[in-house]
Parts: C-alpha cells; sequence; structure tokens
C-alpha cells in the first residue's frame, strides 16, 4: 500500500493530512520516500508540519489497532493494498527529508523546529548531507564521485556552490578539463536558485548512493575547517 501511496499526488495527500490528527500524518508520513515527504510537508502550515516533524523524532511503536485504522482508511481512500514497511531511524527519516526540501522551504522549517526543539533539531542537522558538506570530504572520495555524477549537471550544480567546492572539484580534473568547466560556468550567466538546488540535488543523491554501496563513507573528513562567510 504505501509504494502505491508515494504515486498519490503530494497536493492530493497534504489536503487529506489537513483533517487528520498530526500523530496520524507522522505515522503516514514516516512510510513514504522521504521526497515524497518533503514535497507533502512542504505544502502544510507551518506549525502543523513542525508538530508532525516532531512526532516522527519521538514516535513510540505504533499500536497495531492504530496502524490498522490507518491503513484501513488509506485503503478506502486511496483504493491501495496493504503493504508493510521496515522502521527506519526517525533521525535520519527527517534528515533525507530536509535533504529534498527546495532552499526557501528547509530554512523556514528548520527554523521552526529549532525553536520547538533546538537539541532535535540539531541531531537531524547532524545527520544531513548537503552539496557544501562536500568540502568535508577527502580527495581520494571527491575523485571517486567526479568519475561517477552526470558531468553535465555540474555546472549548474557549481553555479551556487561556494568557492571552496568549486576548488576542490577543479583538483580532481585535469587543468584543460577545469578550463572548460569554467567556461561551462560562466557561459550559463543568470540561473535560478530552484535550478542550482536540483542540480545539486541531484549530485547529493548520487554521492548517498556511492555510500549506501559503500564505495565512500561520509564520515570522514578531508580536514578542511574553513569557514565560509
Amino acid at each position: 500500500m504505501w509504494d502505491k501511496l508515494g504515486n498519490v499526488q503530494e497536493t492530493v495527500l497534504a489536503n487529506y493530512l489537513r483533517s487528520e490528527y498530526p500523530q496520524t500524518a507522522a505515522v503516514i508520513l514516516s512510510r513514504l520516500q522521504p521526497a515524497h515527504a518533503a514535497r507533502v510537508l512542504a505544502l502544510l502550515p507551518e506549525d502543523y508540519a513542525t508538530d508532525v516533524m516532531m512526532r516522527v523524532l519521538h514516535m513510540e511503536t505504533v499500536q497495531r489497532e492504530v496502524l490498522d485504522s490507518v491503513e484501513a482508511t488509506l485503503r478506502s481512500e486511496f483504493m491501495s493494498s496493504l503493504g508493510r514497511s521496515a522502521k527506519r531511524d526517525s533521525y535520519e527519516l527527517l534528515a533525507e527529508v530536509f535533504n529534498n526540501f527546495d532552499r526557501k522551504t528547509e530554512t523556514r522549517l528548520m527554523e521552526a523546529m529549532d525553536k520547538r526543539n533546538h537539541d532535535d533539531m540539531e541531531k537531524v542537522k547532524a545527520l544531513m548531507f548537503t552539496f557544501e558538506d562536500i568540502k568535508r570530504l577527502p580527495h581520494e572520495s571527491l575523485m571517486r564521485i567526479v568519475a561517477e555524477i552526470d558531468r553535465e549537471r555540474l555546472p549548474l550544480a557549481l553555479k551556487g556552490a561556494s568557492e571552496t567546492v568549486r576548488t576542490m572539484f577543479m583538483a580532481c580534473m585535469s587543468k584543460r578539463a577545469g578550463s572548460i568547466l569554467l567556461e561551462e560556468i560562466s557561459a550559463l550567466g543568470p540561473v535560478r536558485v530552484k535550478d542550482a538546488d536540483a542540480a545539486q540535488s541531484d549530485i547529493v543523491a548520487t554521492i548517498k548512493n556511492m555510500a549506501n554501496a559503500g564505495e565512500i563513507d561520509l564520515t570522514e573528513s578531508g580536514g578542511n575547517d574553513e569557514i565560509i562567510p
């Protein structure tokens, strides 16, 4: 059922959840793919979305009766069959959800969560991996990443990146390839923030897939502690 629910348009699901208790919404969203859950949460009122996310973090084992009721309602609402999913770490889940927000929504809901519970938000932030976190990775890992990512998306992704991240990518290329990359970035001209964010998200997704496959370790540090103002 949950796989089919993932195909329900986010506006439809958000409108449905508005009339549900936050705990019910938390049960449902915790079983969606993070990218889908992020799009749904972005459409919900800020206070309600914040309440739902807090309940996701502190969700205890859901009582069978409650889950049966939720599943029965969803089966009726969306004409889907029952499926079960393994429970994921709630902080990791919410970190992935935040990784899939656009920049404006991420900032807005992160601030709201921080006001509600600073310690919880710090735990979530520690598990998030963003494009700028690439500067924490060692050179060897970045070399592997450069070999795997979509090179056509790289100029757009680096258009909105810090100079430090740009330099790190250039260090993984030949001088000629680096020069061509700079020319491609310059040739883009002004770009929309959401387009640059989308390109960065695509590359971050590739990086996470590599980490899940054991090809790189995102907990490694390249020793770069430079602060970007």
